[in-house]
C-alpha cells in the first residue's frame, strides 16, 4: 500500500515521497516550558510518536526534532511570580515533561533543542532577512516585513487584511512600519530579561523564528514533515514559513501535518480558561495506554472531545486488548479453527496498514486489532494453543506496538489469577449448560466483585479486567 497523508499546505490528501529516499526529517513544535503540562500537549506528542512509529514501521529512519521553548515572555512573567531564575524554571519544566513522555511510552526525539541553545543561528538568519530587505531594525527591536513576502497566507488562506493577529504580535507597535509586521528580535527592556549581545544590542528572539532557525540548524533549509497542533496554522507557522522561505529561498517543509485540539465540555482546553486537566492528573488515575486509546479513537485533525464517558470507553478499550494476551487453554494447531485463526490474524494486518496508510487512520487500525481480539478469544475457546495461537498474538503485539501500546496488566497477581479465573469461567460454562442458573449467577456475580467482567457470546464465554 501507498502511504497518503493530508497536507494542510495543499489542503488534500497527497501521495508521501520523502525528499531522500528510506529518510524522513520530522520537525514538530514542542512546548513552551513555564507551567506544568496538559492533556493537549500528551495529545500532540502522541499523535507524532505514532505517526514516527508507524513511518519507521515502514522501514522509514525517521530524524524527529521537537523543541523547548525555553525563552519567552510567560517564563519570565512566571519567573518574576516565583522569584525563581528563568532558565531555572524553565530546565524544571523541561525535565519532567520528558519523564512525562517517558511515562506515555512516547520515543524520545532524535534532537531536543532549545532556544537558548540556538541563539547565535537565530540572530545570523535574522541578520541574513535584513541584508535581503525582509527585515528591519528600531531601537534594537528587528521587525519581518510582512507585506515584503508575496506568498504570505499560503498556508492559512488568510487575507492579510482580514487576518487577527496573535497576542505575541502586538509587541511594540508603535514601532513597526506596518500593524501586521512581527518581531524577529526583542530588545531588553529589563535588566532580569534574559538577554544576548546581537547586532542590534542586547536582547532576545521573537518566538517564530526560533523554530525556523532551529529547523535549519538540525535538519536544513528543507524538511518532510513540520507538525504540531492546528492552532499554531496562524500566526506561527504562517510565519515561520515567511521567514525560512525569504531567508533561504528554499520550501520550509514538504507536507505539513495538524492535530486537533482536545475539547472539554465541548470547548477547547487553555490555561487562559482554567480548564485544563494535566498530565499529572489523568496518570495518578488511569494507565498511559488509557489516554493513548483516547488519542488512537480519532483521527489525529479533528478534536478530541474529552469526558468521563470517553475515558471509561477507552478503560474498557483496554481490558479487551489485554484479554488477547491470555495464554491458550488447549493445544489444537490444526483444522479449520486453528485456520481461521491464522486467517484472522493476516487479515488484520493487510487492513491495519491499509488504514494507518490513508493518513494515518488509527480510528480504523484499532478497530481491526479489536476484530482480531475476537478471533484470538474464540480460537482460545475452541482449544486452539501452539504456533498457530503464537502467531496470531505476535502478530496482534506487533501492531499494538505499532500504536505505542505497551498493553501491561496493572499488577503481576493479575496474570497470576488468570488460570484460576478461565477454570471458573469453564466451570460456569458447564453449569450454564446443566442449567444450573443461580449457581452460574453466583459464579458471574463473584467474580465481577474481584474486578473481573464476564461476556457471554454466541462463540463462547470471554473475560475481562474491569
Amino acid at each position: 500500500m501507498t502511504l497518503r497523508v493530508y497536507n494542510t499546505l495543499t489542503r488534500q490528501k497527497e501521495v508521501f515521497q520523502p525528499l531522500e529516499p528510506g529518510v524522513v526529517r520530522m520537525y514538530v513544535c514542542g512546548p513552551t516550558v513555564y507551567s506544568d503540562a496538559h492533556i493537549g500537549h500528551a495529545m500532540s506528542v502522541i499523535v507524532f510518536d505514532i505517526i514516527r512509529r508507524y513511518l519507521e514501521y515502514k522501514g522509514y529512519k525517521v530524524v524527529h526534532v521537537m523543541n523547548f521553548t525555553d525563552v519567552d515572555d510567560k517564563i519570565i512573567n512566571k519567573a518574576r511570580e516565583t522569584g525563581e531564575p528563568p532558565f531555572e524554571l524553565a530546565g524544571r519544566y523541561i525535565e519532567k515533561f520528558l519523564e512525562q513522555l517517558d511515562a506515555l511510552n512516547v520515543k524520545r526525539p532524535t534532537v531536543m533543542p532549545r532556544v537558548s541553545g540556538t541563539i547565535d543561528e537565530i540572530i545570523a538568519m535574522v541578520q541574513e532577512l535584513i541584508d535581503k530587505g525582509y527585515a528591519y531594525e528600531v531601537n534594537g527591536n528587528v521587525f519581518f516585513r510582512v507585506r515584503a513576502d508575496d506568498d504570505y497566507g499560503k498556508l492559512s488562506r488568510r487575507k492579510l487584511e482580514d487576518a487577527a493577529r496573535g497576542d505575541r504580535e502586538h509587541y511594540a507597535e508603535d514601532l513597526k512600519e506596518d500593524p501586521f509586521d512581527f518581531a524577529l528580535w526583542k530588545a531588553q527592556k529589563e535588566p532580569d530579561e534574559p538577554a544576548w549581545d546581537s547586532p542590534w544590542g542586547k536582547g532576545r528572539p521573537g518566538w517564530h523564528i526560533e523554530c525556523s532557525a532551529m529547523v535549519r540548524k538540525h535538519l536544513g533549509p528543507t524538511i518532510d514533515i513540520h507538525g504540531g497542533g492546528n492552532d499554531l496554522v496562524f500566526p506561527h507557522h504562517e510565519n515561520e514559513i515567511a521567514q525560512s522561505e525569504s531567508c533561504n529561498d528554499a520550501p520550509l517543509a514538504k507536507y505539513w501535518l495538524h492535530n486537533g485540539m482536545v475539547q472539554l465540555s465541548g470547548e477547547k482546553m487553555s490555561k487562559s480558561l482554567g480548564n485544563m486537566v494535566t498530565i499529572d492528573d489523568f496518570l495518578a488515575e488511569h494507565d498511559a495506554d488509557v489516554f493513548r486509546l483516547l488519542v488512537l479513537g480519532s483521527h489525529y485533525r479533528k478534536p478530541l472531545v474529552y469526558d468521563d464517558s470517553v475515558v471509561e470507553q477507552a478503560e474498557k478499550g483496554l481490558q479487551r486488548l489485554l484479554g488477547a494476551l491470555r495464554p491458550p487453554v488447549g493445544d489444537k494447531t490444526e483444522g479449520p479453527e486453528a485456520d481461521a485463526l491464522l486467517e484472522a490474524a493476516r487479515t488484520a494486518k493487510e487492513r491495519f496498514e491499509a488504514a494507518m496508510d490513508d493518513d494515518f487512520n488509527t480510528a480504523a487500525a484499532l478497530g481491526h486489532l479489536y476484530d482480531l481480539v475476537k478471533a484470538i478469544n474464540t480460537a482460545r475457546d475452541a482449544g486452539v494453543g501452539g504456533e498457530p495461537f503464537e502467531q496470531a498474538q505476535a502478530t496482534f503485539k506487533e501492531l499494538t506496538g505499532v500504536l505505542g501500546l505497551r498493553l501491561q496488566p496493572k499488577a503481576a497477581a493479575k496474570s497470576d489469577a488468570e488460570p484460576f479465573i478461565d477454570l471458573l469461567v469453564e466451570v460456569r460454562s458447564e453449569l450454564r449448560k446443566a442449567k444450573q442458573w443461580a449457581l452460574a449467577d453466583l459464579v458471574r456475580d463473584r467474580l465481577a466483585e474481584l474486578g473481573v467482567a464476564l461476556e457471554d457470546t454466541r462463540d463462547g464465554t470471554t473475560w475481562s479486567w474491569k
